[in-house]
């Protein structure tokens, strides 16, 4: 879609929608412009896979949190599907029990399940992209039967019961939609097919629990939370229906020095009140080592000197932020009788060319009392 309207509009509900209202719409829309009863028709095919996307949006809580708070933006890059490029029986698959089991008539050989994991990385590996070897354990197609789960110099045969198709169709009652009701298969519980002589491995299951190693390469930029999927990595779908997908949840360490602000860093570093006031030049800390920052004669606390492209790369542009170097002046708590009879002496000193900021307060808020005195 080149455009992405927003998912409330897109299925015609208020942004306080509750979840079954959410649901309830959802169906109608995606019951109006399925293609079976739109043959033909791009535009209601195209509405039909935007409603499917709004809804794994708003239908999550989490989503629909980030959604609610960022809009397209707080979801991008978290797991999700491309409903663009996915076949309407797979959308069908993925929310079948919205729909009473299918819809006209046809099998729904259901894609495989989707996995997730975490993976923890460092601030400094944000700027640079890295990669992680994983390990995890998947149900996987049998090594015995090849995943049919007919034994060895067996083989399924259709289901009696519903021909192969997965589905039988009863008679509806006035109140369908559509004149019957498709209902999952009993006997071959929408498989389509039967296994005589179960495979002895995996007891006819066809899949047994297997341990999988891959490596993720996780892209520079990446924020904490967003995920990388790894598509095809996933558990297998139903007799030659695609692998779902692995979805790597990234968690980004904290760093002991530097926080992130978007593509920006921040470090707050103190200096004394004579680095302030008379200038210096201090070393700070950047995700590739040491840097030195000039701090001026007269800098105040709080005062923020920027690192240009110091900072992390754009996930989509790749263009870098900054490092924000923010100064707080660290004022003694203690200090020897030497050091007391200094600073009275220059306390002595100061004057309006020497405080010009707290001068100038200080004589406003006089005239502001002089105002309201009312003598």
């Amino acid at each position: 879609m080149a455009t992405r309207r927003d998912y409330y509009e897109v299925l015609c509900i208020e942004r306080s929608a509750a979840p079954d209202e959410i649901k309830k719409s959802y169906r109608k829309l995606a019951l109006k412009y399925h293609p079976d009863r739109n043959q033909g028709d791009a535009d209601s095919e195209t509405k039909f896979k935007e409603a499917a996307e709004a809804y794994e949006v708003l239908s999550d809580p989490d989503k629909r949190s980030r959604y609610d708070r960022h809009g397209h933006a707080g979801v991008n890059g978290t797991a999700s599907h491309d409903f663009s490029n996915m076949g309407v029986e797979d959308i069908f698959s993925m929310f079948g029990d919205l729909f009473g089991g299918g819809f006209g008539g046809r099998a729904r050989r259901g894609r495989g399940a989707d996995l997730q994991t975490r993976i923890e990385i460092a601030l400094d590996e944000v700027a640079t992209g890295t990669e992680r070897t994983i390990t995890y354990t998947r149900e996987d197609h049998c090594d015995v039967c090849g995943g049919t789960g007919a034994a060895p110099g067996s083989r399924r045969e259709n289901c009696v019961t519903c021909g192969g198709y997965g589905q039988v169709e009863q008679a509806a009652g006035l109140g369908s939609i559509f004149g019957r009701v498709v209902t999952t298969c009993p006997t071959c519980r929408g498989q389509g097919s039967m296994v005589s002589t179960p495979c002895k491995q995996c007891g006819g299951r066809g899949r047994r629990p297997k341990e999988r190693v891959v490596t993720v390469a996780i892209p520079a930029g990446i924020h904490d939370g967003q995920a990388v999927r790894v598509r095809g990595e996933g558990e297998p779908g139903e007799q030659g229906a695609p692998r779902g997908d692995l979805h790597c949840y990234v968690t980004v360490a904290g760093h002991p020095f530097i926080e992130r602000h978007d593509n920006d860093l921040v470090c707050r570093v103190p200096i004394s009140f004579t680095q302030a006031a008379l200038g210096a030049t201090i070393e700070v800390p950047t995700l590739t080592g040491r840097a030195e920052v000039r701090v001026p004669r007269g800098t105040q606390s709080g005062q923020v000197f920027r690192l240009s492209g110091q900072g992390l790369p754009d996930l989509r542009s790749g263009r870098a932020g900054d490092e924000l170097i923010q100064v707080t002046v660290e004022i003694p708590r203690k200090l020897d009788k030497q050091q007391e009879q200094l600073l009275r002496d220059f306390a002595d000193t100061e004057d309006k060319s020497v405080s010009p900021e707290s001068n100038g307060f200080f004589e406003k808020l006089f005239n502001y009392f002089a105002a309201e005195d009312p003598k």
